[in-house]
This record gives structure tokens, C-alpha cells and sequence, in this order.
């Protein structure tokens, strides 16, 4: 069975959204991202099990982005995923430091990020 392993959120002020979430629940830093040419980062926070990104918002809507699944079998989840209505095509997530392989929409339109290895811990 799949499991949720990665949330992402999309925040103005990462720095203080990382904070509230380590202050109120307890959530550790995990690592940062590459700085961008706009000198912003993701931040990664976690709780030893769930990884939230909390993501440059940029102007666009600030709160949950996407989410992503660990799965044990990369293509069985793609295709899947593809006869139960998910939109588009699945794509490969570049190797700039995201931890997810693949991503995928399901029928809403909502992304999803798909890795067999995980995110960190």
C-alpha cells in the first residue's frame, strides 16, 4: 500500500511558516533547498515520518500545494494511476535536490509527487 510521505505548502514568509511549525507541533528541519535565482529556497520540516516542504509562494496562492506517495512499484503506480483517471502524463521530476521521481495529477487536477525512494527524514 502507498503511503502520504510529503506535503507541500506555499508561503510568503517561509521563515516564519517553518517556524510556526516547529514551535507549535514540534516539526524539524530537515535540509534546504538550492537557492533560486530570486535567492528563495524550499524549505524541508519533518516530523520523523510525514516531510513538508514549505515552498516560495511567489505571489501565487499561498497553502497546500500538492502532496506525494512512497510506493513500492514506480510503473504499476503510473499506470494505475493512468486507467483511474488521472490527467495528463505522468512526468520526471528534475534531479535538483526534489526528492519525488515522477508526477502525476489525479482527476481533479491536483499534483501528486510519486517516489519509490522517499523524502528525508
Amino acid at each position: 500500500m502507498a503511503k502520504i510521505r510529503h506535503l507541500a505548502i506555499k508561503a510568503e514568509d517561509q521563515e516564519k511558516t517553518a517556524d510556526f511549525y516547529k514551535q507549535t507541533f514540534g516539526m524539524t528541519e530537515a535540509w534546504r533547498g538550492p537557492v533560486r535565482e530570486d535567492g528563495k529556497r524550499a524549505i524541508y520540516l519533518t516530523d520523523g515520518y510525514i516531510n513538508m516542504a514549505i515552498l516560495p509562494a511567489r505571489g501565487e496562492r499561498e497553502g497546500i500545494n500538492h502532496f506525494g506517495f512512497q510506493v513500492e512499484d514506480m510503473d504499476a503506480t503510473l499506470k494505475t494511476a493512468a486507467s483511474a483517471g488521472g490527467q495528463g502524463d505522468s512526468y520526471k521530476k528534475p534531479r535538483d535536490g526534489r526528492f519525488a521521481e515522477m508526477g502525476i495529477q489525479d482527476p481533479a487536477g491536483t499534483p501528486v509527487d510519486v517516489s519509490v525512494h522517499g523524502w528525508k527524514a
